[in-house]
């Protein structure tokens, strides 16, 4: 009795630490799996902060979002789960066909001849699911991009009565993307039975073998229960790995859509050796400055031009003339293909992108404002520009009093893109973020945007204070803008027609001159914005 009793503690011991070693494991994996999880998470938003503009020109944002969420959660299954439990039915496996062998080595072989088909009918499947796999993906990624694309134009979805044409749209994406479960889904659900039908042939063999001899005395009943038993138990971690294997061909996928995106080199390079930037001493210069988008349809051509420091350029011309170019190229966010941008007499690209960004400040025409407070707008998290500072800023440019009518003042969160703020107070702020860094180079695209005439004069008076005793390169549309530049360059299709201050230019009766006349001599008065 008192064996039976040790016996029975020596099971229930084992089972104990059984359990304690699969949940030991488990939670290992998990925690593992977690960590390296939030490991790319990390790495895709680094790689994705540091791509160039063009990348973001041509790559819808619902896919980018995809990739660094959906795609990555994809992962956590086979991370957390999946490995623990597939390295568990590997080694049942191997110790299932241990006792196989010391059984019967000649129905364990026959046992073995099965996994050949096993695995090719695995290969045909994994072929076919991988593929079904990526075109669900790619439809999720797609469906992202519309419902981003859909929140972001709401108001244009409204305005123009477009719910039941989006709406249907939608329906189709979403209709594509069932179609390809459903087919996945099908695919998946045939696989278990070809897996059942393999085990049963594999259970025949061994019967009918076994039959013969036991028949001729060689092979007992005994050993064939028992050896059934033992099929049956190396084929249960088999069917367990398939549907593991399900997983497995998912996170592949998504694994390999996640490298493509880290491999995606998309960005505007530092040369070797780049030297840090301190302070503008000079000026900057471009040199029959060349640039595509595409890389084959030219936006600028040849364009030469100096801007010395302390000076005001402004950079006139028509829609697609090859304003915005010239700032997008000096900021960096995109590759020049010919000619050359000096700064103090060092190359642009010998300069350290970062050092040079922290002496440049930039007001693009469509402000940004992030789901934070006015004073997290101003100074973007940057620790060196204190509260002091941001509130002198908005002093000197006159936006101090309407962010204290703010119901938190400074402390107001604005909502997405601003959503509390009217255009004209967005444009203060972005001025703020501008003026509180002190730059040594300004660049300014005025807004066309129409605003009450209170508001255009804070704005008005706004700009003169960033531009004063400034290197400065604005894409002017205002008149007091325009004549207070030192200098206007008058741009057409990516070259420079013209240049001088306002009254040499007036006096040129050229292009200029045709310009101011269409769209200031009748209405100089209220300052109507020029192109």
């Amino acid at each position: 009795f008192q064996g039976l009793l040790f016996f029975v503690a020596v099971i229930v011991s084992l089972l104990f630490l059984q359990g304690a070693m699969q949940y030991g494991l488990s939670l290992l994996m998990t925690w593992v799996g977690q960590r390296v999880l939030l490991d790319i998470r990390n790495t895709l938003y680094r790689h994705v902060e540091r791509l160039a503009l063009r990348f973001y020109d041509t790559t819808p944002v619902g896919r980018i979002v995809t990739r660094v969420t959906s795609d990555v959660e994809v992962l956590n299954e086979l991370f957390s789960s999946g490995v623990v439990l597939m390295i568990s039915d590997v080694m049942v496996i191997v110790w299932i066909l241990y006792f196989m062998w010391s059984t019967s080595p000649e129905l364990t072989l026959l046992t073995i001849t099965i996994l050949p088909f096993l695995l090719i009918a695995s290969f045909v499947f994994r072929a076919k699911v991988r593929v079904l796999y990526a075109q669900v993906r790619r439809q999720v990624a797609r469906m992202n991009a519309f419902v981003n694309e859909f929140v972001t134009g709401i108001g244009v979805v409204q305005l123009f009565r477009q719910e039941v044409r989006m709406e249907k749209q939608f329906g189709e994406i979403n209709e594509e993307h069932r179609v390809l479960q459903d087919k996945t889904i099908f695919l998946y659900a045939a696989f278990f039975p070809i897996v059942e039908f393999f085990s049963a042939v594999a259970l025949s063999i061994i019967v009918w073998y076994a039959a013969g001899n036991i028949l001729s005395g060689v092979m007992t009943i005994g050993m064939l229960i028992a050896f059934t038993q033992f099929t049956e138990m190396f084929f249960r971690p088999v069917r367990d790995l398939t549907e593991k294997y399900n997983t497995l061909q998912s996170s592949v996928v998504a694994s390999e859509r996640i490298f493509a995106l880290l491999d995606t080199d998309m960005t505007v390079p530092d040369a070797p050796g780049a030297v840090p930037f301190d302070t503008l001493r000079h000026g900057i210069e471009f040199r029959n400055v060349d640039f595509s988008y595409d890389g084959t349809t030219p936006v600028l051509r040849g364009v030469s031009l100096v801007v010395n420091k302390g000076e005001t350029v402004a950079l006139v011309g028509a829609t697609g003339a090859g304003k915005s170019s010239i700032i997008n190229i000096l900021s960096r966010f995109y590759e020049f293909q010919g000619g050359e941008i000096i700064i103090d007499g060092k190359s642009i690209r010998d300069i350290q992108q970062s050092e040079l960004r922290k002496h440049i400040a930039v007001v693009m025409q469509d402000v940004f404002l992030f789901s934070r407070s006015v004073a997290d707008n101003i100074t973007l998290g940057r620790p060196e520009i204190s509260r002091e500072d941001v509130e002198a800023a908005a002093r000197a440019l006159g936006a101090d009093a309407f962010i204290q009518k703010l119901s938190s003042g400074y402390d107001t969160n604005v909502r997405e893109r601003g959503a509390v703020l009217s255009v004209g107070q967005k444009q203060l702020i972005s001025f703020c973020r501008a003026l509180v860094t002190d730059p040594d180079i300004l660049i300014l695209d005025e807004a066309t945007s129409s605003i009450d005439t209170e508001t255009e004069h804070i704005i008005e008076h706004s700009i003169s204070t960033l531009l004063r005793g400034r290197t400065s390169i604005v894409i002017a549309h205002r008149l007091s803008t325009i004549q207070r530049a030192d200098r206007i360059i008058v741009l057409h299709y990516g070259q420079i027609a013209e240049m001088g201050t306002h009254q040499e230019l007036l006096a040129l009766d050229a292009l200029y001159a045709k310009l101011y006349k269409l769209q200031f001599a009748a209405h100089a008065s209220v300052h109507t914005p020029m192109s």
